[in-house]
């Protein structure tokens, strides 16, 4: 028989377990207080990377989330996929060594990256600032319609069977005996399941929190700014080696806002024939606002890089919550104690890229099929997470 499964929250790795759910057969329910990625699936980018990804494991399923994605490209109507590859750029000599030994790294575990020294990095991207000493390239890279892309799953999800219930919150999982028995909604209705998965982002805690399971995810709020249609400058996604140690929480050379705020070049084309600049890092702030001092901060940055740009229009600036862990890993894990309960939330800016996997892992752990990548260090209680919980510092 079977399986009744609700899913909790209408983002795009919500709607990417339902998406593989019910194609594999289960009876979903995916219910969001808001509506189809309302949430911070409509407010960033359409990054699906591995060019910033950790070597090894990080990497390795980040690769394997493209290879699935390609083939949702080739059965979901369209979402303005497209595979251009990925840059990061040098904003100093250091950074440009630094970015040697990465693209070593990275072709040691069989990934597709190039190292481009002073002269191929302007030969592949003429716009950029003449004294950007060197860059690297990963040829895997695509990039997408977030939100298009999370309807998308979502109406082939309904194809399936799912039943969608928007704009309707889940104020309580409900457990018996040590087991999964549904969940209350906000006018006390029951909806009775025998798997839970818990997909709401940065309100997962809060969700989970009730059951005596604490995981340590928190809001970590990024802006991003949209241009008017125009010119280009590049049709692949360009951001700076310093974006990779401001994820990572390392020390890095530039300006002080920058630093202060996170900041870090992130230029993304879109099919639209305009273009999105990012990005900005603050743990723990929950206002979506987006601040004047960032959106500046943005801005000088950007020009540092691409000194044209001082000719382009910005139309607008926004921001969202990604659901951060301390080990820059999700949380794509059953609950022992508890069964029937399925975590999958904590992607923090690596949600868009990594739905695939994540929706395909999800239905592996609740089929009790063979895993598509080894789970282990994605587990909710993982020692890098449990630390954290017991007074660790952030990574």
């Amino acid at each position: 028989m079977a399986p009744q499964v609700i899913v909790i929250g209408a983002g795009v790795i919500g709607s990417a377990c339902a998406y593989y759910l019910s194609q594999a057969g289960a009876s979903v329910t995916l219910i969001d207080q808001g509506d189809v990625g309302s949430g911070t699936s409509s407010r960033c980018d359409g990054n699906v990377l591995a060019i910033d990804k950790e070597p090894g494991y990080d990497s390795l399923m980040a690769l394997m989330s493209q290879r699935l994605l390609h083939e949702l490209a080739s059965v979901l109507p369209p979402f303005e996929y497209r595979r251009p590859g990925s840059y990061l750029v040098c904003d100093n000599d250091e950074e440009a060594k630094a970015a040697w030994d990465w693209v070593g790294q990275q072709q040691e575990a069989g990934l597709p990256f190039w190292y481009l020294d002073r002269a191929a990095i302007h030969s592949h991207l003429p716009h950029l600032a003449s004294d950007v000493p060197a860059g690297l390239y990963c040829g895997s890279d695509s990039t997408l319609n977030p939100l298009l892309y999370t309807q998308r799953l979502v109406q082939a999800a309904k194809q399936h069977g799912c039943q969608v219930r928007v704009h309707q919150a889940v104020t309580e999982i409900v457990v018996n005996r040590g087991a999964v028995a549904g969940v209350r909604l906000a006018d006390g209705t029951v909806l009775v399941a025998d798997v839970v998965v818990v997909a709401a982002g940065v309100w997962s805690p809060r969700l989970l929190q009730p059951l005596g399971v604490t995981v340590p995810i928190q809001p970590r709020k990024g802006h991003l700014l949209v241009s008017a249609k125009g010119p280009l400058f590049g049709d692949a996604k360009v951001m700076e080696f310093g974006y990779l140690m401001s994820k990572f929480g390392r020390e890095r050379q530039a300006p002080e806002d920058a630093l202060r705020y996170g900041v870090a070049l992130v230029y993304e084309p879109t099919e639209s024939h305009n273009f999105l600049l990012g990005s900005s890092r603050e743990l723990g702030v929950w206002d979506t606002a987006p601040k004047w001092d960032v959106v500046q901060a943005i801005g000088r940055r950007a020009l540092r890089f691409y000194p044209g740009m001082q000719q382009a229009t910005l139309i607008r600036s926004y921001a969202g919550l990604r659901p951060w862990t301390p080990d820059h890993l999700p949380v794509v894990s059953r609950v022992s104690d508890i069964a029937g309960l399925v975590i999958a939330a904590g992607h923090e800016g690596d949600g868009i890229g990594l739905a695939s996997v994540t929706g395909h892992l999800v239905c592996d752990l609740t089929l009790e099929r063979p895993p598509i990548i080894d789970p282990r260090p994605l587990r909710w209680d993982r020692p890098a997470l449990t630390s954290w919980k017991d007074g660790g510092a952030d990574g």
